[in-house]
Parts: structure tokens; C-alpha cells; sequence
């Protein structure tokens, strides 16, 4: 593992594997639903965004699922993967790559997304909802076209990555909930920072919005979000079209409702006088310190992340694993606190190669290194727990 540090020996050889869901066939919940709701891009719209998956991804419920590539005949896992706040929305954009690798390897990646809000513990409570009911309607009937039975699926170890926020969520499952928890998270970028830091001037803005709500009312939210998304974007979407060919440009623009669709919930929390997250970050520590029960843990930071909070992590979390004789890893990695999102460039050489040409191939290798150390960090990590 790339530059990493043991918080403790680590001994994962002797680890047994057992099936880790249950779930009855004939129960409702377990029969499988593959809608896509309101909004959602169909899964032929998302290779056309940035990337090609290598097996198209698809919305099961409210679930985003990226299953490895159609020669492997059976996923190594599940990773439920969390993402930072807003972009953890839209993770087949803004996490592609990087979810994209964790496939290639052998991994059946189901992503969560989320709207935030200043409640932590109510955005941990409807992320876990959301798993269980997506994870259940795949157990139903097993995924069809990848060849696997509601039963190979049932008997996978379930892992959980997750991001920024998404990390900070993480730690909240692991310590709120006993049952279905995963065999082992990794943790990248734990950031538990009071909304006062995370965002600067809360408790002013709050007060700017009480004071403009009366106005505000008088117009139609809603077509203004509308606008923007539509009318607003187009600029934008137009000049991603011109730097990138084939750019689905109605996908994208459906991506940027989802962004804006959240607005609503934090300004309707700052006009209410929310200029704090609930738990309070010294509540979630010691929710952590007294709770957190996933078995092993590998905790990413980056060493150029100027806001990760990953060591004050390690010192809350090695007393509470000591206690129940879990394993606690650390790795330290080149980047930073966005090298998870990072893209891989689409660069294509014209007739006549130029220095222009050998800059974007160089850009193109650069831009993403540290988002392939980090997937190989990952799967390394999870291959030797299945050993």
C-alpha cells in the first residue's frame, strides 16, 4: 500500500467469511424494482458524460449501480459508496472515474445518493434506508443480466467507501446501527468540521435569508430553479459540447437540477435560524468513540487536503476498535481533498501532432494518477480481507 501507516498489526488471513444479508423472497420489499425516478438519466446517457463504463450502470429505486466488467462471472463484493456533500448527488458524474476502477476490479458498486441538509443524523438515517431498500430489491431476484442468483449475491461481504461528508456518514452508520453494517469501510477524507468552518458566515447568511424571505415569496421558486438549470446552463453546457464531443447535453442538465434541487432544503434551514449541524461535531465524536462497530477500517487522507480531519479520527477511533479487537489502518497519499472526483481528460490527437497535443497527453496521465493510486489503494486493501 502506497505510503501507508499501521495505527495497528493487521492480521485479516484468519477472517471468516459468512453471508451477511437475509432477506425473505416473498416480502415485498424484496421483489425488484428497476424504475427510474424523477429526474434520473437512463443509464445509456451516463457513458455519455465523461466516461464509459465498461458494464452500463442502472438506477435500482433510488440506487446508482455499477456492476464490474460482463467476464467476470462473480462480483469479489458490494461497495456501498457515500459521497461529499452536493456532489455525493450526482456520483456517476462527479466520482465516475474513480467508481469506474473500483468496478474494473471486480467490485459491485451501488452508490448512495443524498440531498444535504444541516441533520446529519436524519441524512445517515435516509442514506441507510435507501441501501437496505435497493439492496433488498436486488436480493429479490439477483442481478439477471450480470448471471447471478438472488443467493451468490446474498453470500457477498459488503464494504463501504466513502467520501468527504460521505466519510463523516460512514462513521455514523457504523455507530447508530447493528445490523447490515459493512465487514469493513474506507474512509477518504473525513471532514467533521462545525458549519461555521465548513461554510463561513452561516449564522449571517441566515439571518440575510429570514430577512428576504417575505420577498422572496412573491416569486416562483420553482421556475427560477427551473430556469437556471435549463436556460442558465446552457452556456455552460454549450461550452462543455465545444471541449467535448458527444457531451449528452440533456443528461447534463438534468445533473445540474440535481444540484440546485437541494438549494431549497439549506435555505429553508438558514431562514429557520440552522447555522449548526445536529449532532454537533463533538456529539458525533462521541457518538464514534462510544459506538462505531465496523470491524476494520482503513482511514485515506491526502497530503495536500488542507481540511481533512483524518488524524483527530484515528486518535477517536483506535480506543473504541482496540475494545472489540478490530483493525485500524491508515494511508497517507499523494493529493487532495478533490483528487477522488478527479476526471480523466478526453484529449484527441489532431492530424498533425503539436506541442499542444503532447501537453494534453501529458495533463491527461497527470490529472488522474492520484485518482489510480487511490482506487488501487482501495481494492488492495479489500482484496486481502477476502483472504
Amino acid at each position: 500500500m502506497a505510503a501507508a501507516t499501521a495505527s495497528s498489526p493487521l492480521n485479516l488471513l484468519g477472517f471468516n467469511r459468512k453471508p451477511i444479508f437475509h432477506c425473505k423472497l416473498s416480502s415485498p420489499r424484496c421483489r425488484p424494482t428497476f424504475l427510474m425516478p424523477p429526474g434520473r438519466v437512463p443509464s445509456n446517457s451516463i457513458a455519455r458524460t465523461g466516461r464509459t463504463f465498461s458494464n452500463p450502470p442502472s438506477y435500482v429505486l433510488t440506487c446508482l449501480v455499477i456492476p464490474p466488467p460482463p467476464k467476470r462471472q462473480k462480483p469479489k463484493a458490494i461497495i456501498q459508496f457515500i459521497g461529499g456533500a452536493f456532489i455525493g448527488a450526482v456520483p456517476e458524474v462527479t466520482y465516475s472515474y474513480l467508481l469506474e476502477m473500483l468496478a474494473m476490479e471486480g467490485y459491485l458498486v451501488i452508490c448512495v445518493p443524498y440531498n444535504v441538509t444541516f441533520d446529519h443524523a436524519e441524512i445517515t438515517r435516509r442514506v441507510s434506508e435507501r441501501f437496505s431498500s435497493c439492496l433488498d430489491s436486488i436480493l429479490g431476484s439477483g442481478l439477471p443480466d450480470l448471471g447471478l442468483s438472488a443467493l451468490e449475491v446474498s453470500d457477498l461481504p459488503l464494504y463501504s467507501v466513502g467520501h468527504s461528508n460521505g466519510a463523516l456518514l460512514q462513521t455514523l452508520t457504523g455507530s447508530y446501527f447493528s445490523e447490515r453494517i459493512p465487514k469493513a469501510n474506507v474512509i477518504i477524507s473525513y471532514n467533521n468540521r462545525p458549519a461555521s468552518e465548513a461554510v463561513p458566515y452561516f449564522k449571517q447568511l441566515g439571518l440575510v435569508v429570514s430577512q428576504m424571505l417575505p420577498v422572496a415569496a412573491t416569486f416562483p421558486v420553482n421556475s427560477v430553479v427551473e430556469v437556471a438549470s435549463g436556460n442558465a446552463w446552457k452556456l455552460l453546457l454549450d461550452t462543455a459540447e465545444t471541449v467535448v464531443p458527444n457531451y449528452d447535453l440533456k443528461a447534463f442538465g438534468s445533473f445540474m437540477t440535481r444540484f440546485t434541487d437541494q438549494l431549497p432544503l439549506i435555505i429553508n434551514e438558514l431562514a429557520e435560524g440552522i447555522s449548526e449541524f445536529k449532532p454537533t461535531p463533538p456529539e458525533n465524536l462521541e457518538s464514534i468513540r462510544e459506538l462505531y462497530n465496523v470491524q476494520s477500517t482503513l482511514l485515506v487522507k491526502f497530503d495536500s487536503d488542507t481540511i481533512d480531519e483524518t488524524d483527530q479520527l484515528e486518535e477517536t477511533l483506535k480506543p473504541r476498535i482496540e475494545t472489540f479487537g478490530g483493525k485500524l489502518e491508515k494511508a497517507v497519499l499523494s493529493g487532495n481533498h478533490i483528487t477522488p472526483c478527479l476526471q480523466e481528460l478526453r484529449w484527441e490527437v489532431g492530424n498533425v501532432y503539436t506541442p499542444a497535443d503532447a501537453l494534453g497527453q501529458v495533463l491527461k496521465n497527470v490529472s488522474v494518477n492520484d485518482t489510480r493510486r487511490l482506487a488501487t489503494t482501495i481494492t488492495n486493501w479489500l482484496d486481502l480481507l477476502s483472504h
